[in-house]
């Protein structure tokens, strides 16, 4: 079967670590919808691409592919991929787990720069506002709420899974049975 899987969720849940991992699985091609809807600056995630230009490329890469795994969220932007997924896998994630994991990759990218006084410092403080806001925000931003309205309207299978116990590979191998053409939405 060629798989066109997108994986979504609350950012530092684990999609784009779960990606890597089953698009290695399944010997086919990964993305991070980061990479198209953010421009290469200077200053990391701070400039989105045009919301046309973002979904032109994406589709541009996954023109012909057989398989594909795609990471992150597209709700808002990446609705024309729709039609082209197989699965969905909605990936959940204790917040405070999720919070403490985004602090750490924080540090590991920026290091002191997101200290007070340090260049990143204000953005990673809203960085990390917005990412504590998921769990209750409303349809106005990377909210559970949000992605919950739109796995609703999906006909493909939408997969649940948890991973505040479970590794990339423990993951991939619950995904793996149930990524038959017969596994229920």
């Amino acid at each position: 079967m060629a798989y066109k899987i997108h994986i979504l969720g609350a950012a530092g849940a684990g999609t784009s670590t779960l990606g890597r991992a089953l698009a290695e699985r399944l010997n086919v091609a990964y993305f991070d919808a980061d990479d198209f809807y953010w421009q290469q600056t200077e200053v990391p995630f701070s400039a989105a691409r045009p919301k046309d230009e973002r979904i032109r490329q994406l589709q541009e890469q996954t023109a012909g592919l057989e398989g594909w795994v795609l990471s992150g969220s597209l709700c808002g932007w990446g609705d024309p991929m729709i039609a082209q997924f197989t699965h969905v896998v909605f990936l959940r994630l204790h917040p405070q787990v999720r919070l403490q994991r985004l602090r750490m990759r924080e540090v590991q990218r920026y290091g002191v720069e997101i200290l007070e006084g340090g260049s990143r410092y204000d953005n990673s403080v809203a960085f990390l506002a917005w990412a504590a806001r998921y769990d209750d925000g409303n349809h106005s931003l990377r909210s559970l709420r949000r992605h919950e309205t739109w796995l609703a309207a999906l006909a493909c299978p939408v997969i649940r899974l948890d991973s505040t116990h479970h590794s990339a590979e423990a993951l991939v191998n619950q995904l793996m049975p149930l990524l038959s053409p017969s596994a229920a939405k």
